[in-house]
């Protein structure tokens, strides 16, 4: 395949609801850049393509969040190598989306070991499960989690805290929040896209009343100086999410109005109920007709249970 252009070829896993169609084109990998930004103490954001990358140096090894495509391991392991000489010994996953676990498998064969919430890891046996059929690829196996939890974990390493748990469904239903509490730094993963709109996985488990509780829980836990890493987009602070937050019961309230006027989603999405919101947040990949419609199936699968 010519890596000299964008890849024409779009993903459409899973991850992504049927009607929705949204996209994600995969860049020429050889041209991506890894983008080291230090967020405090020995704490760092790695961005390249897919979700922002945790990493904290630590004497006994590097502890990453997330881990994205896996054609960026090597330049993520160069980043990585500017930071510290040690190899990466535990990754945590928030969720099971292939741009933010798709690095496991090489990771995971150079030792590194995989941790996640029970759910991320039952979703990531089914995607490798399927992809191996495929491809009789066995080794893809290694990025699976070999450790996993239900509620809350903690390590200690690295001069940190670090306090894993397991929130209500939000992005998916498997979503977890790393915090660094001595550096009082949090990781949301998913649940929070700094600055645009979000993706609410309905299909596995997402909800948008989730992701506006969690906040109530985020915003109780960070303080005024509380650095937050986003899934995607800059860092943030406890008022950029309380702004976000307030956005999203916006876009609900919106939807839910229409629901029970018995507006379908296809004259919901024409009337563009969010065109005040757009230029604020619709500047990435999740445009309005796509949240709309992941909000409109969200609500009406939740009304019906």
């Amino acid at each position: 395949m010519n890596f000299q252009r964008l890849i024409v070829a779009v993903i459409n896993l899973a991850i992504f609801a049927p009607a929705s169609q949204a996209q994600v084109v995969l860049p020429d990998w050889d041209t991506v850049e890894i983008k080291t930004q230090k967020v405090r103490t020995d704490l760092y954001m790695l961005e390249g393509f897919g979700g922002n990358i945790g990493v904290l140096i630590g004497n006994e090894g590097i502890i990453l969040v997330d881990d994205q495509y896996a054609p960026l391991t090597g330049k993520i392991q160069s980043a990585l190598a500017k930071l510290s000489d040690k190899p990466v010994k535990f990754i945590l996953n928030t969720h099971w989306h292939p741009d933010h676990t798709g690095g496991n498998e090489n990771l995971g064969r150079s030792g590194a070991v995989i941790i996640s919430h029970d759910k991320t890891r039952n979703y990531l046996v089914d995607f490798y499960a399927e992809r191996s059929a495929k491809k009789n690829d066995i080794e893809a196996m290694a990025g699976i989690p070999v450790l996993t939890f239900n509620d809350t974990t903690t390590i200690h390493a690295g001069g940190q805290t670090i306090r894993a748990f397991h929130v209500n469904p939000a992005h998916t239903d498997g979503d977890i929040v790393i915090h660094f509490v001595e550096a009082d730094v949090l990781h949301t993963g998913d649940t929070y896209f700094n600055g645009f709109y979000p993706f609410i996985d309905v299909q596995h488990g997402g909800s948008i009343d989730g992701m506006i509780t969690l906040y109530d829980q985020l915003i109780k836990l960070a303080g005024p100086d509380t650095k937050i890493i986003p899934g995607h987009g800059d860092i943030a602070t406890r008022e950029d999410m309380r702004s976000y937050q307030m956005m999203l019961r916006t876009v609900r309230t919106r939807v839910a109005t229409a629901i029970k006027a018995g507006i379908s989603v296809e004259d919901l999405i024409k009337a563009e109920p969010l065109k005040d919101l757009d230029p604020i947040f619709g500047g990435n990949l999740i445009k309005a007709p796509v949240l709309l419609e992941m909000v409109y199936a969200d609500l009406q699968k939740h009304s019906q249970e």
